[in-house]
């Protein structure tokens, strides 16, 4: 098979054709996601600076630092979400890729594990980085240098565990960040509150006639609106990205449910079962 034609983790990975060191599996490169999202607040704020001023620029631009701190978060957050979508959908093209030999009789067993591994070499470049193959390396070559055939599924049950565990991982930082999101939109509020409060307290302070505790209440009722706008943005953006991020772990839960069945079906379904006894002399 040409090298053109081959699954390539070097040439498909979304971030190694940026030039960075793609994360394994469908983690991220956290640095990548970082610079993306620097580059797309950055826009975000440039295209407000042109647009004529209204509400909707208004809340991102004159409440503070807190939205800028939301929209990095968000940005950021997002970046990991479409990074993760197509690493997901690169991991499924492994479950396309036949490693069976064309023989409706083929047997697995110690002695022929080598077949597989040369029909995976020859369809997929850095199979380690592929969910699929990863299983099925590790598990054969514990299948070839032990010979336990009996083991084997109990050792793909392990990688499966092993799996699910690096994918709550790769989701660390992004669960972090929608944490972090509304706390940031509750202190814009305290933020505003405080300043509000703080004028009020100021004009009773200085003894000021009832027009101008009037006209300072009316000052103090619309600061806590234009307080309360940081947290509608926060827990709006929270919402969203939450949601984003539900769709694509269960996306990911899925996948691995699918290298799991492959496993049954090309693995499991082919290996010969042999009594106690030529196990023992296999493993010898």
């Amino acid at each position: 098979m040409s090298t053109e034609s081959r699954l390539s983790w070097s040439r498909s990975d979304i971030e190694q054709k940026f030039g960075f060191r793609g994360g394994r599996f469908t983690a991220v490169n956290s640095g990548l996601c970082a610079l993306l999202s620097i580059v797309v607040s950055v826009l975000f704020y440039v295209t407000l600076y042109f647009l004529p001023s209204n509400w909707f620029s208004e809340m991102f631009t004159q409440r503070g630092m807190t939205p800028y701190f939301m929209v990095l978060l968000s940005t950021w957050s997002l970046s990991i979400l479409l990074f993760k979508w197509s690493k997901v959908r690169f991991q499924r093209l492994s479950l396309n890729v036949t490693i069976l030999p064309n023989d409706h009789d083929f047997v697995l067993s110690p002695n022929t594990v080598d077949q597989i591994f040369r029909n995976i070499n020859d369809t997929v470049e850095q199979p380690k980085y592929f969910f699929l193959f990863n299983r099925i390396i590790g598990t054969l070559s514990n299948l070839k240098n032990i010979g336990m055939i009996s083991d084997v599924g109990d050792i793909l049950r392990s990688y499966n565990d092993q799996d699910i565990e690096s994918v709550e991982t790769s989701y660390s930082l992004l669960n972090g960040f929608l944490w972090a999101i509304p706390v940031l939109g509750f202190i814009g509020t305290v933020e505003g509150l405080s300043k509000a409060i703080g004028t009020f307290g100021s004009v009773l302070a200085s003894g000021a006639d009832t027009t101008a505790l009037t006209a300072s209440l009316q000052s103090v009722t619309g600061g806590l609106a234009t307080a309360f706008e940081t947290t509608l943005i926060a827990l709006i953006l929270a919402l969203i990205l939450h949601l984003f991020a539900t769709a694509m772990k269960k996306s990911e839960e899925e996948l691995l449910i699918a290298c799991s069945e492959y496993c049954s079906q090309h693995i499991v379904a082919h290996l010969r079962m042999p009594s106690h006894r030529n196990e023992e002399q296999e493993r010898i």
